[in-house]
């Protein structure tokens, strides 16, 4: 099944010859009656019975809209622009939107490819460019959508993981990589509505959690790999504090400084930088007496 274009004119031409045939047939018919001419009843009856044909021919189009027409059991044609036409008598006319629609997908709760259920929504953007398939091809294509959308959601969930705690892996996730999933899920639904004469225009995650049973371990998890990376961060910038403040010291002092002090004093450094409470300070004694 394949839309295609049924003959259609301009259908003001069509209402004319209509108005002309009632009216010519009704005279006709008020002139039998009036003098019993049965030949006046006959050829007013058939012009009558003509003017009906073409008033079943006339349809009316609006704009972004489409109308599928059948004669009797059989299809026919569609006609997509807007106006007054006038088609092929003593068919069926079906009316089919071509509008953009949204379709807001409820929230599921899926596992992803590491075992871990999530909870997940998306936004379906389509709208109908063979208005023969959306018809003909399936039941009802707005609930062919719902169905086939959730699959789309469950089926692309599944194959990334919510979230990566590597950094040095270039792993794609469903929380980091929103874009490439939403192509993803754009993709695979395309193939899957392609039967109902759809084209899925945009795709977008609207909803996206763990779900409530690991939340509350899994921003733990989230917690503990931030403070790590802060922590390196930190150790990193305080070995080079240290390293600058002793060479500083040899340049400005011109005094050897020994490996264990050297050591100690990097130790010092490193203490009064990464903790995180205040510090105190504390005078050595020793070589005072």
């Amino acid at each position: 099944m394949k839309e295609k274009n049924v003959f259609h004119v301009n259908g003001y031409i069509g209402l004319i010859i209509t108005l002309v045939f009632l009216i010519g047939g009704g005279y006709l018919l008020w002139i039998g009656s009036q003098s019993s001419q049965f030949g006046a009843l006959a050829f007013g009856t058939v012009i009558i019975v003509l003017a009906l044909l073409f008033a079943s021919s006339l349809t009316i189009i609006q704009p972004n809209e489409a109308k599928v027409l059948t004669f009797f059991g059989k299809y026919i044609g569609s006609i997509r622009t807007p106006g007054l036409f006038m088609t092929v008598p003593l068919t069926s006319k079906q009316t089919i939107s071509l509008r953009v629609r949204n379709f807001n997908s409820q929230i599921i709760k899926v596992n992803d490819s590491k075992g871990n259920p999530v909870e997940i929504a998306a936004v379906i953007v389509y709208k109908v460019v063979d208005s023969a398939k959306a018809i003909f091809n399936v039941e009802d294509y707005e609930q062919f959508v719902e169905i086939q959308s959730e699959s789309a959601i469950r089926h692309i969930a599944s194959q990334y993981p919510y979230d990566s705690f590597d950094e040095k892996t270039d792993i794609l996730t469903l929380r980091g990589n929103s874009t490439e999933v939403s192509e993803a899920l754009k993709g695979e639904l395309q193939e899957r509505l392609e039967v109902a004469g759809l084209d899925v225009m945009e795709t977008r995650l609207t909803h996206l959690a763990y779900a409530t049973e690991i939340a509350s371990a899994m921003l733990q998890r989230q917690q503990a790999s931030a403070i790590l990376s802060a922590r390196k961060i930190i150790v990193q910038g305080a070995v080079e504090i240290s390293e600058e403040a002793v060479r500083q010291l040899q340049k400005d002092v011109s005094i050897d400084i020994p490996d264990e002090k050297k050591i100690q004093m990097i130790n010092n450094v490193l203490v009064s930088i990464i903790t995180e409470r205040g510090t105190q300070n504390v005078i050595n004694t020793d070589n005072l007496s």
